[in-house]
């Protein structure tokens, strides 16, 4: 993808007006939205459920009750607070200071597991018999499968058949964990359609399932609620930046798919003097089909209950996307982020599939680190960015880690060797993407 010149609504009174809304903790507003973004599109049979959850949502969220026992296993079964890395090597290649958040420590490898506890002590509260839960990547399907043991409800996850062939790990994880896994062989067989099927079975039972959505995505509450429970990645680091680095960082980068791990980093530092970046996935080209820039490319549509950008044609049907990673192939983004890039309070670009490979094999020979293809992207735009702003600090959101991969990776031989950092003939890395009115 080329490069192109931000166009946003930040100078307009209304996005001012909503942007300083956000920075107070005011949005969503009470219909669910993030200014233009968000809002509950639910079939009428889906109703009920939506609105006995967002009940749950305002009575459990932040009670104290509620927020000791979730801080709780946080601490003694999450294994939070996870790192601050500096990345030495990284730093003295990049001529930045770069420091990660390591969220490839938490307990089953990634972020997902924040929100997967949190939701399923909130469906215990709700009294439901059994949860399900999509995944793409296999991370949240992890995670749902471990929180759900950990409290004890049976739990089904909806996995698309082309994400179940380059995720085997994660699925064998999730059964030896007790869930029971549902390959999805309709639509694209990879994220989208597993949300689609997770949704049918939903409406099926409403009253005795409890939907655990992996990402910031779908129908109010959950961009809000997943939101609040990713949100301790971003207050953490902004505590571990000033002790250990001495201040907030100039710059935070983090992968976006469905954007639940870059909105928890991002949400705590929108008041911060810093500029914020989103990582999309740029996949093999510009051509619809070819990536999961939904930033870039998208269009406002209304995908899984909610107003967004998504990848559509003309005739407004979901396009399917190409990513290396499983887990940012999605055809929508969480509104907030759509609506974080109106307002140009963060900026969104994207990086390819070979430009991931690359920094995910820079970072395991410089810092002995295997971080995951979703999370490679956010390096390779933090890269580029150091090159243009040499001396800054830089925080970069470490997702998850890459053991999930290896069958993705090993059709990919290294190409980097011990002090082979030199660039493999790819110069931008990172395109910066359109925002849209």
């Amino acid at each position: 993808m080329n490069a192109h010149p931000v166009n946003t609504e930040a100078e307009t009174p209304d996005m001012r007006r909503l942007l300083e809304a956000e920075l107070g903790g005011e949005l969503p507003d009470e219909r669910g939205r993030f200014g233009p973004f968000g809002g509950r599109y639910v079939p009428e049979t889906l109703v009920p459920a939506f609105e006995r959850l967002e009940d749950g949502v305002r009575r459990y969220l932040h009670d104290p009750e509620f927020q000791s026992e979730y801080r709780h296993e946080l601490t003694n079964w999450v294994g939070r607070p996870t790192a601050l890395t500096f990345a030495g090597t990284l730093s003295e290649r990049w001529g930045a200071e770069v420091w990660l958040k390591r969220e490839d420590l938490a307990h089953t490898g990634a972020h997902k597991i924040n929100n997967a506890i949190g939701q399923a002590l909130l469906a215990k509260r709700l009294g439901a018999e059994r949860v399900i839960a999509e995944t793409g990547a296999g991370q949240h399907g992890v995670a749902s499968a471990a929180a759900c043991a950990r409290v004890g409800l049976p739990c089904r996850v909806y996995m698309g058949a082309v994400d179940i062939e380059r995720q085997a790990p994660n699925v064998d994880r999730m059964r030896r964990l007790g869930a029971e896994v549902i390959p999805v062989e309709s639509g694209d067989r990879t994220l989208r359609a597993a949300i689609d099927e997770a949704l049918r079975a939903w409406v099926a039972d409403p009253a005795g399932i409890y939907y655990l959505l992996g990402s910031a995505v779908g129908a109010h509450p959950y961009p809000y609620l997943v939101r609040e429970l990713q949100s301790v990645i971003g207050e953490e680091s902004r505590r571990q930046m000033i002790e250990s680095a001495g201040g907030l960082p100039d710059a935070v980068f983090a992968c976006v798919g469905g954007g639940s791990n870059a909105i928890g980093l991002f949400y705590p530092m929108l008041g911060d003097d810093c500029e914020i970046v989103g990582v999309e996935a740029g996949g093999r080209g510009d051509g619809l089909g070819e990536n999961a820039a939904t930033l870039a490319t998208g269009t406002p549509g209304v995908l899984h209950g909610c107003h967004t950008m998504i990848l559509q044609n003309r005739d407004g049907q979901v396009q399917e996307t190409h990513s290396i990673s499983a887990g940012l192939d999605y055809s929508g983004v969480g509104p907030e982020h759509a609506f974080l890039q109106a307002t140009g309070r963060v900026r969104y670009v994207s990086a390819g599939d070979d430009e991931a490979l690359e920094a995910l094999e820079e970072l395991c020979e410089a810092e002995g680190i295997l971080t995951a293809l979703e999370t490679s992207h956010a390096f390779v735009a933090a890269r580029r960015w150091a090159r243009e702003n040499p001396g800054k600090r830089i925080l970069i959101g470490n997702s998850g880690r890459g053991d999930k991969d290896m069958p993705t990776l090993t059709r990919y031989p290294a190409r980097i060797r011990s002090g082979g950092h030199e660039s493999h003939g790819h110069e931008n890395y990172g395109h910066e993407n359109d925002s849209h009115e």
